[in-house]
């Protein structure tokens, strides 16, 4: 299986959070692939830019990758799919991530219930 992280659960799978208890087993096992968006680096980039999120991106991003996470670019197939989707949802990330998801196709693991109104691609936790 293929899972795309949403920021929030990429924040919450590296400080080990039991609200990924649900999804633990399946992150961590051989069979999953587990991606991490550029688009979340960016979002991440943004708070802490803006004194809304005190972290060090480039230890997350290194815990990300040690963890055996994927990093997954920006494509223009991305944006081809993100120009389609309705306004459900006004946050430019969520909603590239959810294109991405949708491009790839992969399963696109969030807390958030608006996204899954997009497709059945997308998990809640």
């Amino acid at each position: 299986m293929r899972l795309l992280l949403d920021t929030h659960i990429i924040l919450w799978t590296l400080a080990a959070s039991p609200r990924i208890a649900t999804i633990q087993s399946l992150i961590l096992s051989d069979e999953t692939e587990v991606f991490v968006s550029v688009v979340s680096w960016w979002e991440l980039a943004t708070k802490i830019a803006i004194g809304k999120l005190n972290v060090d991106l480039p230890t997350l991003r290194q815990a990300a990758k040690d963890s055996g996470f994927i990093e997954l670019a920006v494509r223009g197939e991305h944006t081809e799919i993100l120009v389609k989707l309705p306004l459900l949802h006004r946050d430019p990330f969520d909603r590239m991530l959810v294109a991405q998801a949708m491009a790839e196709p992969m399963k696109l693991i969030t807390a958030d219930e608006v996204l899954s109104k997009y497709t059945d691609l997308v998990s809640l936790v």
